[in-house]
């Protein structure tokens, strides 16, 4: 039997480290491709912070993704625990997205303008993933299309998403087999457009908060991680916002959108409104 041997000739635990081409590592991982995607367009030695970090998030924007479509196909088949199981991964990865921030959290307008001009028109709301995220999340608009016209898998993949039930339709649709009186006007909504509140949705989840013990226990736990995605994702926007008023003020942001004043009525939504209304009344 061959064994590793050190520099003197003896044994050691040293791991293979011959091979014939890329090492199982590179075949797995595209560390060579990842690393070589950074492609800097100034000569502030700050862009490379601010791509890169970029590029981390849209990476981490693909597997949340990936985590609330498995998550919502769980819900249609009505297995709770795999969709469970889905939503609490997709709880760690949103606290580690919104760390991302972080390396440019402290960004100051001279830092931001000294390769802003690089970005042209570049903005992040022309994110894809990040928009199969927010339609997901029953945040619908077939206007946020219009971007990706030029890119027809992109814009595919998007359209698609647009027509399809979000998380929380899945979630109202699993409410209802269950005999709860979830509306069937809310069943039947045009999943194309904006997901809005509705009393008796509000009334559905009251109930299923006022007996967390009872019958549907395990639906009042699916709403709390429900919840947990919710606030991450109102932090995220909150930190988005905070991040932005730091490097530019109120300036116009870049690709033409209205900078903070688009974040913050983002910021002021919450997603899934019903679990947060539902408790005025518990």
């Amino acid at each position: 039997m061959s064994h590793a041997l050190d520099a003197s000739g003896a044994g050691s635990d040293t791991p293979n480290l011959d091979f014939d081409g890329t090492t199982p590592y590179e075949d797995y991982v595209q560390a060579d491709v990842l690393t070589h995607l950074q492609h800097l367009r100034s000569d502030d030695p700050g862009e490379m912070v601010f791509l890169v970090t970029t590029q981390v998030m849209e990476l981490w924007f693909t597997v949340i993704v990936h985590e609330w479509e498995t998550a919502a196909r769980a819900l249609r088949e009505d297995d709770i625990p795999v969709a469970m199981d889905a939503l609490k991964r997709s709880l760690r990865e949103l606290e580690a997205l919104n760390h991302s921030w972080r390396p440019l959290a402290q960004l100051t307008p001279a830092q931001f303008n000294a390769y802003r001009g690089a970005l042209g028109e570049g903005s992040g709301f022309q994110s894809a993933m990040y928009r199969r995220m927010e339609f997901l999340l029953g945040e619908k608009s077939a206007s946020m299309l219009v971007p990706h016209r030029g890119a027809p898998r992109v814009h595919a993949e998007l359209e698609k998403a647009l027509h399809e039930p979000g998380l929380y339709d899945e979630t109202l649709r699993l409410l209802a087999r269950r005999g709860l009186p979830v509306p069937q006007s809310v069943l039947d909504r045009d999943l194309s457009r904006r997901y809005e509140p509705s009393a008796e949705v509000e009334a559905v989840w009251t109930e299923l908060y006022a007996d967390p013990t009872g019958t549907h226990a395990d639906l009042h736990r699916l709403g709390e991680v429900l919840t947990d995605v919710a606030e991450l994702v109102w932090r995220w926007r909150n930190d988005h916002l905070v991040a932005t008023r730091r490097a530019m003020g109120a300036k116009t942001g870049t690709g033409g959108s209205a900078g903070v004043t688009w974040l913050e009525k983002r910021a002021s939504k919450n997603v899934f409104p019903e679990l947060w209304t539902a408790r005025s009344h518990v």
